[in-house]
């Protein structure tokens, strides 16, 4: 009988041999084609949870496989380390956020180990270490230095209790998330890198990426947003403060004569010049300003608008006048910060509109319905042709497009133009977890770059959060320093840079790491771009675009010879589990709760629970799965096997207690195969055959991330193996088998290898070769049917002649007995598929 695979104690043996050696430690220098493979790395919130656990279960299988199949593999882990959530610990726990964010490193590292992931902890990093954000400071004076950074007024959401700057998820129906005062909307001065220099490379850069998922792609493009449009003048029915036009950006200029209002953004100079001399713009300006400034949050707010009295004269017709309002719903830093209103088209103008009853024109149609008074409160925003609009009915939208940009040129009045949703990006965070902005402000000299030999500008540690604010701003000492270029008294920048920017580049201190530079060029050229890149879609556009920005501003400035960071990239799906609330509303977690019968009730007191939707797994709805007492029960191998095993990885999968069982079970199975193999002799044809497409199958299937195919290929040579008679087939399969199953289940495959008396470590045994012979299929199945249902099947060899086939098919038992005698009136042959016999 062969024994149980114990994981307790395999785990911990071979997890303890990798270590030992090294053995998942990238050689730089190693003449083996090179292959990085990187999941996202993950913030130190405390406790990995099972979306952890599938993201890097994915990197791992391939990383593993990458090493068998010839290459020198990189496949490191880090810490996404600074950010609010360790700001937030520190005034809840009243503890340093350094303190916190370290020990919750500490947890999950050892956490991920007990996974017997094949990671190069050699070049582990956290953010907030200064080792790190020093050469990240670094970077920035370059980007500085190449006018790539620059400082202006910005709108931010403002909590005038925490005096500090909210993140727009943080402001949650217009008050701050912690204090609940009424968030402010205020400019400040705020540090930006100019993105926008290179939207038109990162747009078309996207056409490049052919490994990347297409909808991703998309939101990147939709980001972006190239437009082609036009910009135009208006003229006010009046002058304001001397200006007698009101400029005017649209994307769609053939729908200029479904015009019925013009609105400007509560920033725009107008809103400000009006309000000068209203009490009640004042208000509404303050009402827009009192909202959040994401341009999500814009959108989805009630329309609201101010009529400043105003009109402007419409550029076809100056007899026909449009009212002028000041609009909750535009952005002053997308075109002009002024657009006109089509309610037609547009659901946003046509909610503004019915609200204030304004005209709604129809001037485009798909069909037969023309009339130019608009019915209903749902806009039309599909294709059509141009009606009620003049000389432009008829024509479709794009030469309508044209004909009016053509019209504007020539008149005067307007100019064709490409506009961009991209805006630069804003990196300045007034707090004080993050890494500090190397700069300096003189009065005399300006923002001055700290010199270089005395970076890192470390963050403070004796500090307080006691009081509301950034506490690098109130710190006693730290930021008065003298100004590097003059020697007089100035101040250190304080606020610090946007957690994006970390990521923005980690992905090259991998690659290298020097003491003196942020990286060499030449080790971080040998790796780059990142071969495959695994996380969610939820970074889909923002981190992603930020790091295909880092690396080319790099390149502008010939610091690296690429442009693109990740030349592959996987977005997997989540791992879901179903909720729970108590009677008072409040979350249980899995283990909170337990069946009574039918119904769910709380292990503690016995209280009913409703069970909700199965949701993406988090902690605020307290339905994650903490990998570790799983690990205990069932080991890594049958965890990784189940993350790998029930669902293709680009959707989501659900937990459960059946799935994890199963994958339990079959680890058993295939250390039962191994444990009770015995050697024999003579060959087995069919079982060499199924062994051979395995490998191939395997292989191709995990170079194409399609894990669950992997997995299910694994379980039919497993299934094969065992209906197989001892023979020399069978005993090769069994030891070929562990090294099919390594990447997945790499505890049990080292356990079998070392059974097997092989040499060395499994983990650096080469992948097996298939016989490309044996590869090839030379029997097929035939379906052999009466009157076009199935009757029997036949096993016979691929290409046999319609006359063979139709005497075997006539020949089967099961045929004959279904005839009974009877004389088929027609026979149909398909050769390689099937037999129909009409009776």
């Amino acid at each position: 009988m062969a024994s149980r695979f114990n994981p307790k104690a395999a785990d911990a043996r071979w997890q303890k041999t990798w270590d030992d050696a090294q053995t998942f430690a990238a050689d730089n220098a190693a003449a083996k084609p090179k292959s990085y493979v990187l999941e996202m790395f993950p913030y130190p919130s405390g406790r990995i949870h099972m979306g952890h656990v599938r993201n890097y279960t994915m990197g791992d299988v391939l990383a593993r496989f990458k090493r068998m199949t010839g290459h020198e593999v990189l496949h490191p882990m880090g810490w996404d380390a600074f950010g609010m959530p360790a700001e937030n610990a520190a005034m809840e726990k009243k503890v340093h956020p350094g303190e916190w964010t370290r020990a919750n490193i500490a947890a999950m590292r050892d956490q991920l180990k007990r996974l017997g992931f094949a990671l190069d902890w050699s070049r582990e990093l956290a953010t907030c270490e200064p080792d790190y954000y020093g050469q990240e400071q670094a970077l920035f004076l370059d980007l500085f230095e190449a006018g790539l950074v620059y400082r202006k007024e910005s709108a931010v959401n403002w909590d005038p209790v925490d005096m500090t700057v909210l993140a727009n998820e943080q402001v949650i129906d217009g008050k701050g998330w912690r204090s609940g005062a009424t968030v402010e909307r205020r400019k400040l001065s705020q540090w930006f890198l100019k993105i926008t220099d290179f939207a038109e490379d990162l747009l078309s850069g996207l056409g490049e990426l052919d490994q990347w998922p297409d909808k991703v792609k998309l939101m990147q493009e939709n980001w972006i947003g190239k437009s082609r449009g036009l910009r135009f003048r208006f003229k006010l029915s009046q002058p304001v403060t001397g200006q007698t036009n009101l400029q005017v950006f649209t994307t769609r200029p053939d729908t200029i004569f479904g015009a019925s209002f013009v609105a400007v953004a509560a920033d725009h100079p107008l809103a400000a010049a009006v309000a000068e001399n209203s009490a009640e713009a004042q208000r509404f300006v303050a009402q827009c300003q009192s909202g959040g400034t994401s341009a999500a949050d814009i959108e989805s707010a009630e329309k609201l608008g101010f009529d400043t009295g105003l009109t402007v004269a419409h550029p076809f017709q100056p007899e026909w006048e449009l009212p002028v309002y000041i609009a909750n719903f535009v952005l002053m830093d997308y075109g002009t910060g002024a657009i006109f209103g089509v309610p037609a088209h547009d659901q946003r103008d046509m909610d503004f509109a019915r609200k204030y009853d304004l005209p709604v024109r129809r001037v485009v149609a798909d069909g037969d319905d023309s009339e130019a008074e608009f019915a209903g409160d749902e806009a039309w925003s599909g294709e059509g042709t141009l009606v009620n609009s003049r000389f432009l009915d008829g024509m479709t939208i794009e030469a309508a497009k044209a004909a009016v940009i053509e019209r504007a040129e020539e008149e005067g009045w307007g100019e064709g133009t490409t506009e961009w949703r991209l805006r630069d990006w804003g990196v300045s965070r007034q707090r004080y977890w993050g890494t500090p902005i190397p700069i300096i402000h003189c009065e005399e000299c300006g923002p001055v770059g700290v010199p270089k030999d005395q970076l890192p500008v470390v963050l403070p540690e004796d500090i307080d959060f006691e009081t509301p604010g950034n506490p690098l701003d109130r710190h006693p000492t730290w930021k008065h320093v003298d100004c590097p270029q003059c020697g007089e008294p100035a101040r250190r920048e304080t606020d610090t840079l946007d957690t994006f920017v970390d990521s923005s580049w980690y992905f090259i201190r991998f690659a290298s790491q020097p003491d003196d530079a942020p990286f060499d060029r030449a080790e971080a050229e040998a790796w780059l771009p990142v071969g495959q890149y695994i996380g969610g879609v939820e970074h889909a556009i923002l981190h992603l675009l930020y790091a295909r920005f880092w690396t080319r501003a790099l390149n502008r400035m010939g610091m690296l010879d690429v442009k693109e960071p990740f030349a592959g990239l996987f977005t997997q799906g989540m791992v879901t589990h179903e909720t729970y609330q108590a009677g008072d509303g409040s979350w249980l977690s899995p283990g909170e709760v337990t069946k009574d019968g039918e119904d769910w009730v709380a292990i503690e007191g016995g209280e009913p629970v409703t069970p909700g939707r199965v949701e993406k797994m988090s902690k605020s709805k307290k339905n994650t799965v903490d990998p570790d007492p799983i690990i205990d029960q069932y080991g890594a191998d049958a965890v990784r096997w189940f993350m790998l095993s029930d669902s293709p990885p680009e959707r989501d999968l659900p937990w459960s207690e059946a799935g994890i069982e199963g994958a339990w079970r079959f680890v058993q199975r295939l250390w039962r195969l191994i444990d009770g193999n015995q050697p024999g002799e003579g060959e087995d044809k069919a079982l060499d055959r199924k062994l051979h497409q395995t490998i191939a199958g395997v292989a191709e299937d995990i170079e194409d991330l399609s894990f669950n195919k992997a997995v299910a290929k694994i379980h039919e040579l497993a299934n094969a193996i065992e209906k197989a008679d001892a023979s020399a087939s069978r005993d090769a399969a069994v030891r070929i088998l562990v090294r099919l199953v390594a990447p997945m289940a790499p505890h049990l495959a080292e356990e079998g290898w070392a059974q097997f008396g092989e040499q060395g470590l499994v983990a650096d045994a080469q992948w097996p070769e298939a016989d490309p012979a044996l590869l090839v299929e030379d029997e097929v199945t035939i379906a052999v049917q009466i009157n076009g249902k199935l009757r029997d099947t036949l096993s016979v060899a691929k290409g046999a002649g319609k006359a063979d086939l139709e005497s075997l098919a006539l020949a089967s038992d099961k045929i004959m007995r279904q005839l009974d005698g009877a004389e088929p009136k027609k026979i149909i042959v398909v050769p390689d598929r099937l037999v129909n016999i009409v009776a």
